[in-house]
């Protein structure tokens, strides 16, 4: 049996509101959440992510009150991330309504959570966001990732919104997070978010090579054919994209007509 490949809409909210921008900097609203999930249900997508990206304490109310109306709303898989340090933000997020919790920053400062959240909800629900950039920097130990320009480098997993570094190898962190229980790894780099150039295609292979459970490629949509490349060249199980979602560039059923015609099998 064939798997679909799955095309996600991401939201990024901010107060509450979907914002956008490039390489997670000089934000610009997008519209209402549940509005625009709404339109891509409509249109075919395969699941929605929510993304928080500026949680804090002070705004988790906000958000648990968009999960609620876009799970009362909607009918495809709802991914929520952003904030969620505990099991119990994951608990109140999952009765909320969504499917599954996104969890990135508190995964690398306690990676025990991605396993105790396993255990507790099941790997299914259990997504680990990997925020990646290049460090050419190589060293002993590092993953070797070859770029098109015959250089190499090594991907570094950064948090807190791409701001930190953390000195981890990004495909060694993949793997541990595959072990730790995760069901499936969001994978972002910081070269290409908000760019339109296209996925970082070397890491999106790698990782995906390097782990068993399904890759989510995101950050650089442009053109209908990043998307197939996410998948051919990427070897991604799904691909993300959101500015060209939200500022009605594509709609979900071009993106998916598009890679039907070139043979990637898609739920119409």
């Amino acid at each position: 049996m064939v798997l679909t490949k799955r095309i996600i809409p991401c939201l990024d909210l901010k107060d509450g509101r979907v914002v956008k921008g490039t390489h997670f900097v000089g934000l610009r609203d997008a519209g209402d959440p549940v509005e625009l999930a709404q339109r891509y249900n409509e249109q075919g997508a395969d699941e929605v992510v929510f993304l928080d990206i500026t949680a804090t304490r002070e705004n988790r109310g906000t958000i648990i009150d968009v999960v609620q109306r876009a799970a009362d709303q909607l009918f495809l898989p709802l991914t929520v991330g952003g904030g969620i340090r505990t099991i119990d933000d994951m608990k109140q997020i999952l009765r909320a309504g969504a499917d599954k919790v996104s969890i990135n920053s508190s995964a690398v400062t306690d990676p025990k959570l991605i396993s105790q959240g396993a255990e507790r909800f099941g790997n299914q629900c259990i997504v680990v966001a990997v925020d990646v950039r290049r460090n050419y920097d190589m060293e002993k130990g590092l993953t070797p990732i070859p770029l098109t320009d015959d250089q190499e480098c090594w991907y570094e997993v950064v948090t807190h919104g791409g701001s930190r570094g953390t000195g981890l190898d990004a495909v060694a962190w993949a793997r541990e997070v595959e072990e730790r229980g995760a069901g499936e790894i969001l994978l972002t780099s910081m070269e290409t978010d908000g760019t339109k150039e296209g996925f970082d295609i070397p890491i999106t292979r790698a990782i995906s090579e390097a782990v068993g459970i399904p890759v989510v490629a995101s950050g650089g949509v442009g053109t209908l054919e990043h998307f197939y490349d996410g998948f051919t060249e990427g070897k991604a199980d799904a691909c993300l994209a959101a500015s060209v979602f939200h500022y009605g560039e594509f709609t979900v059923r071009q993106v998916k007509e598009y890679l039907a015609g070139r043979g990637i099998p898609v739920r119409l």
